[in-house]
């Protein structure tokens, strides 16, 4: 059984799109995982610019760093 990379609540970027797309420079917050699919975990991601949500596969995707000033102490 395979262990999720990214846990709820964590800032990613899709991979899968074409560089050239708007797609591929927005963030994505992970709301879920969910089971795998053709042996690849999945996720239900959303973006704060959008009303729904997206399912991708974790190959999809990579992780955004938090700038520290972001984060809280």
């Amino acid at each position: 059984m395979q262990t999720h990379r990214y846990s709820v609540g964590q800032t990613v970027r899709m991979t899968g799109w074409s560089r050239i797309s708007s797609y591929s420079a927005r963030t994505y917050r992970v709301v879920a995982t969910l089971p795998e699919q053709d042996n690849v975990l999945q996720y239900r991601i959303r973006s704060d610019d959008e009303r729904h949500e997206r399912v991708t596969s974790e190959d999809n995707l990579e992780k955004v760093d938090t700038p520290s000033f972001w984060k809280t102490a």
